[in-house]
């Protein structure tokens, strides 16, 4: 694993939310998504080795959450077909696959409206 200039060795991105309960489980048990660590306002859940995603109770977080439009949590996945048709399957609403950009992905929101992009790599022209 590479590490920066500055020596990261563990990213989180921590989303406040109103619809706390709602977006817990949303991560929990639509996408599946092991936790790390939890109490009654937070919860961690793991992305990778070196990465967490937590969600955090707005109304109860000790830090005011930061107002702003735009974010996309993009995901690299091993099997992008297989968590399309899964998550399809669990009621969640996604977009069709696309390729864009070098990449197939497709899109999600989370209860919060939060957008989640889930991408693999395209094979090069000419790969079979």
């Amino acid at each position: 694993m590479t590490k920066t200039s500055f020596g990261v060795r563990r990213a989180n991105t921590i989303l406040y939310c109103r619809a706390w309960r709602a977006t817990v489980a949303f991560y929990r048990e639509r996408l599946g998504l092991a936790t790390s660590f939890e109490n009654e306002w937070f919860v961690e859940f793991v992305l990778t080795e070196g990465a967490a995603l937590s969600v955090a109770d707005a109304g109860r977080a000790t830090i005011v959450a930061v107002e702003g439009q735009g974010i996309t949590l993009a995901l690299l996945v091993d099997d992008l077909p297989a968590l399309h048709e899964r998550l399809h399957a669990a009621g969640v609403a996604v977009t069709p696959m696309r390729q864009r950009w070098g990449a197939w992905v497709f899109y999600c929101r989370d209860p919060e409206g939060h957008r989640i992009e889930f991408w693999t790599e395209a094979p090069a022209k000419g790969a079979q």
